[in-house]
C-alpha cells in the first residue's frame, strides 16, 4: 500500500529552501497557481494508480498547521512488516506533519521505532 498526502497548501517552504538542493530558493509564480497545479498532478496520479489496481491510502492534509511539504511523508515515516519508524526532521514545520491523523487509517501499524528525539 502507498500512503499519499493530498496537499492543502503546497508551496515553497522557506524553512527548508535554504538547505535543500532540490528546492528553489524562491518562486516568482503565483502561490495559488502552484497549489492548483500540484492538486491536478496529485489527483491525476491517484487516478492512474487506481486504474492500475495499486492500493493507495490518500489522506487529506489540513490547512493548519501550515505544512507546505506534507506531500512528502517518506521523509518522516517508513513502514515495515513489524510496524512503522518515525524520523526526526530538521525544519520545525516539517515536524508538524507527524500530527496529521494518518494512524486511524493504519490501525494495523504499530510504532516500531521513534527516532524523533534523537
Amino acid at each position: 500500500m502507498l500512503l499519499l498526502i493530498r496537499p492543502a497548501a503546497f508551496a515553497l517552504n522557506a524553512q527548508t529552501a535554504v538547505n535543500n538542493y532540490f528546492q528553489p530558493q524562491s518562486m516568482s509564480d503565483d502561490a495559488g497557481a502552484i497549489h492548483a497545479a500540484a492538486l491536478r498532478e496529485f489527483d491525476a496520479m491517484v487516478q492512474q494508480l487506481n486504474e492500475a489496481d495499486i492500493d493507495a491510502l490518500v489522506v487529506q492534509d489540513t490547512a493548519e498547521p501550515h505544512t507546505p511539504d506534507s506531500i512528502f511523508p517518506n521523509n518522516w515515516v517508513s513502514f515495515h512488516e513489524a510496524g512503522h519508524v518515525l524520523y526526526p526532521m530538521y525544519a520545525p514545520n516539517r515536524r508538524l506533519e507527524r500530527e496529521l491523523d494518518i494512524w486511524s487509517s493504519l490501525a494495523q501499524s504499530k510504532l516500531l521505532l521513534d527516532l524523533t528525539s534523537s
